[in-house]
């Protein structure tokens, strides 16, 4: 994995869309097709005052967890813990939400915007322990780059 020719590309990707939403979803895509593991790349964002995050933009076969309450999940849990999860084998995780059986790993990195987790970034991959120190290092890039699309006193209101 070429690390800063992805993150060249993630910065031209958030500069060349006009709004959020295109550009979260065309970064999925090209997260999708340019890392073979990554199966299901996706972004879940708080609710509101919800204790809960809702799906946005996602590639990948379609999810019923479409909201997932806090603590609930590797999502869930990192909404709680504000920490980086990375699962190498999802069967040995007690809580879990299957997403289906083919997904054998999972990544979920938070989004901070003035120090607030407003959401994350969640990758799953069909291959048991495929994660390195590279995708943590993009993807913990990928989520800076997204939250400087926010404000600072954001309410999650996308253009």
């Amino acid at each position: 994995m070429n690390i800063e020719l992805h993150k060249n590309k993630i910065i031209n990707i958030i500069n060349n869309n006009s709004t959020i939403k295109d550009t979260l979803q065309v970064i999925c895509e090209f997260l999708k097709q340019e890392v073979d593991y990554y199966d299901w790349v996706g972004f879940y964002f708080k609710n509101g005052g919800k204790e809960e995050l809702k799906l946005a933009q996602f590639v990948g076969e379609p999810t019923e967890h479409t909201i997932i309450p806090f603590g609930k999940g590797i999502c869930g849990q990192v909404a709680i813990s504000n920490q980086n999860f990375v699962v190498q084998d999802v069967s040995e995780q007690q809580n879990y939400i299957s997403c289906g059986f083919k997904v054998k790993s999972e990544i979920v990195i938070p989004i901070f915007v003035n120090g607030e987790n407003i959401g994350q970034i969640d990758i799953d991959s069909h291959t048991v322990n495929p994660f390195t120190e590279k995708d943590t290092e993009l993807l913990e890039f990928v989520c800076q780059e997204v939250a400087k699309l926010y404000p600072i006193n954001h309410k999650m209101v996308r253009k």
